[in-house]
């Protein structure tokens, strides 16, 4: 089985970021096609609040990420990377096809949303251990001096996860209408997204394994060991909940946006945010690159300035704008200063732990200020849409960048003090 095994970094990275892929456009395709869904198992209300049930259950499956980072995480430290990774993948196969193959509230009632709140559970925790195994994997597989540049990858499968789900819907919208989007078309992605797992399933085999040392340890995969690093841990979560809820509000929480505040056409905020993901996508590499001259701790307070006071003006001009290339141009100005975090943002954790209990730490951090920011930002937008107060959620976005800012002043340059040194 050895000979099978893939020992190039480039190839190694490939492997990792396939599966991580195929995760995020299975969890995308449910914001994505959720304009055309929510009504099947909310009937009653008006559009928002239609919406608004639907994110919620989107916000549930984020709650889920904690005990995911730490299961998945603890099955990285303790039997290794490529365990977890396997594992986490076949977990959001399962989610995805269970919500395909879902009846409405029309035929089972009650039965309908709960089994769908079921199956977000289900990938929630998948995802919540997919993303700390593979930002530690690809930061351990990575060529020193290189790491931002080799890490950023994780962001542009994540960002190709959502791109291709937008795509996956921009062409079913070629060939169907929007009643038979909304009848039956919004089921096909995730089938689409249950075939890809298998693929990215048969790549991941072929990883070679990094943590064969330090699964040795008595602290391996232990609550205890990440304890031991509170400074470290508070950081990741400081910082994780600005990028985390910066993240989705421009790019999941945008498209609609677009369609209850621009009031543009579904189909062409759609296309808008298209066109802005891969543009995003494509710059990630530049980005990771530049964390590698600069340091990942200048990358971060660049985030945290530049989000800061930057989302007030950016979000109220974006609703208020009427053409679609100026839309294009706002997002992607907004989703720049992002970059400066989503590029590091698994190295930037995985740095700051040790290999024993790296997985875990950057997992659980992750997961948990990943739940309460990043997973209930189109929640807490949508709820201020309703109440009247829109324009509060700019800056309460404004306000948790700050504290991303204060959390990046604080760290470590991990050119100097990081445990994967560059």
């Amino acid at each position: 089985m050895s000979d099978h095994k893939i020992h190039s970094p480039i190839l190694s990275i490939v492997g990792a970021s396939s599966g991580n892929l195929v995760e995020w456009y299975d969890f995308y395709a449910y914001s994505f096609t959720s304009l055309y869904f929510a009504a099947a198992f909310f009937p009653k209300g008006d559009p928002t609040s239609q919406l608004l049930n639907t994110a919620g259950i989107f916000a549930v499956g984020f709650f889920m990420r904690p005990l995911g980072g730490w299961l998945f995480g603890r099955i990285a430290d303790r039997l290794g990377r490529r365990t977890s990774m396997m594992t986490s993948v076949l977990l959001m196969c399962f989610g995805s096809l269970m919500v395909g193959l879902l009846p409405t509230y029309a035929s089972i009632g009650f039965w309908a949303p709960f089994l769908l709140l079921l199956a977000r559970l289900i990938q929630g925790l998948s995802v919540g251990g997919e993303y700390g195994t593979s930002a530690t994997y690809m930061s351990e597989v990575a060529v020193a001096g290189k790491r931002g540049f080799y890490a950023s990858f994780q962001y542009v499968t994540l960002i190709g996860g959502q791109l291709l789900a937008t795509l996956v819907l921009v062409g079913l919208l070629q060939f169907l209408t929007p009643d038979e989007m909304r009848a039956w078309g919004w089921r096909i992605p995730f089938f689409i997204g249950a075939a890809a797992a298998l693929v990215a399933l048969f790549l991941r085999r072929a990883l070679v394994e990094t943590a064969t040392e330090a699964s040795k340890s008595e602290k391996a995969g232990t609550i205890r060991g990440v304890l031991e690093h509170p400074r470290a841990l508070l950081t990741v979560l400081g910082y994780t909940a600005g990028g985390s809820l910066a993240f989705y509000t421009y790019t999941t929480y945008m498209q609609k946006y677009l369609v209850n505040t621009a009031h543009m056409d579904a189909e062409t905020a759609t296309l808008v945010m298209t066109a802005v993901l891969f543009c995003f996508m494509l710059i990630q590499p530049l980005f990771g690159a530049l964390s590698d001259r600069i340091g990942r701790r200048t990358m971060m307070i660049i985030f945290g300035v530049l989000t800061m006071v930057g989302t007030v003006p950016l979000m109220t001009a974006i609703g208020q704008v009427q053409a679609p290339t100026h839309a294009f141009a706002l997002v992607l100005t907004a989703l720049v200063g992002v970059s400066f975090y989503t590029s590091i943002s698994g190295i930037v954790k995985a740095e700051m732990f040790p290999p024993e209990i790296r997985a875990l730490a950057v997992g659980l951090s992750y997961a948990i200020g990943n739940a309460a920011f990043g997973g209930t930002a189109e929640y807490v937008a949508l709820l201020f849409k309703s109440q009247g107060h829109e324009s509060a959620f700019f800056w309460y976005v404004a306000i948790i960048c700050a504290i991303a800012l204060a959390a990046s002043w604080i760290m470590p340059d991990s050119r100097r003090h990081g445990y994967l040194k560059a």
